[in-house]
């Protein structure tokens, strides 16, 4: 379990936070590259400019959790970000990410 913590310029690349308990905190400019955070349960999360490429939330509850500037390309468990917070600019560019999710095909 991890309460009131920060993680600032760290390199996360492959942990295992699978089934872990997270409260009140940030990952702040991360190198977080297939973390997994399968089943995990996270409140007052804040991922800010974090790389989480590949990484997995297959499973996990989110309760007031925010991504901002991160790059989420290849995330797994696309459908346990429900409820997360992001900027609009974010949302945008990871709109390929979560048509996928959805199985929703796009037209040109």
């Amino acid at each position: 379990m991890f309460v009131d913590v920060t993680f600032a310029d760290c390199r996360l690349d492959l942990v295992g936070l699978r089934m872990s308990k997270l409260e009140r905190v940030v990952f702040r400019d991360c190198r977080m590259a297939e973390c997994d955070f399968y089943a995990a349960t996270l409140s007052d999360v804040l991922f800010e400019r974090c790389e989480l490429q590949k990484a997995r939330f297959s499973s996990a509850r989110m309760k007031r959790v925010e991504l901002r500037g991160c790059d989420i390309n290849g995330l797994e468990g696309v459908e346990a970000l429900r409820g997360v917070r992001m900027p609009w600019n974010d949302v945008l560019e990871n709109a390929p990410l979560f048509a996928a999710a959805l199985g929703l095909e796009i037209a040109n």
